[in-house]
């Protein structure tokens, strides 16, 4: 009976603890063709942007092909802004950031760009 209780506390209480110790979060993949050095986040049509996300990278920046952890931001729809060498700056507007997901940006999403 001990055994039988021991056990179902263990489904009751230890998965769901298993479960929250293996979330990646929510991360950003960065697609587009060039290193990024800034992205920042703003809740959509708001421009009120956020920290620079790449800084918490251990180069301060986002290769290409390279996935970056997002901290401080809960699921929702976002923009964009997104920072490259040269004070190059692109919007992606309409994120649809998901919890637990990965959102990528690639070149075709970015829009109204400066140099």
């Amino acid at each position: 009976m001990r055994r039988a209780l021991a056990v179902t506390a263990i489904i009751l209480f230890g998965l769901p603890l298993a479960a929250v110790a293996q979330s990646k979060g929510i991360r950003l993949w960065n697609l587009t063709t060039a290193t990024m050095t800034g992205f920042q986040l703003s809740p959509a049509g708001q421009n009120n942007w956020g920290p620079n996300q790449t800084l918490s990278d251990k180069d301060k920046e986002l290769d290409h092909d390279e996935r970056l952890k997002l901290t401080g931001v809960e699921p929702g729809r976002y923009d964009a802004k997104v920072s490259y060498a040269g004070d190059r700056q692109c919007f992606v507007r309409g994120l649809d950031i998901k919890a637990d997901a990965v959102v990528s940006v690639a070149d075709k999403d970015l829009k109204e760009c400066t140099k």
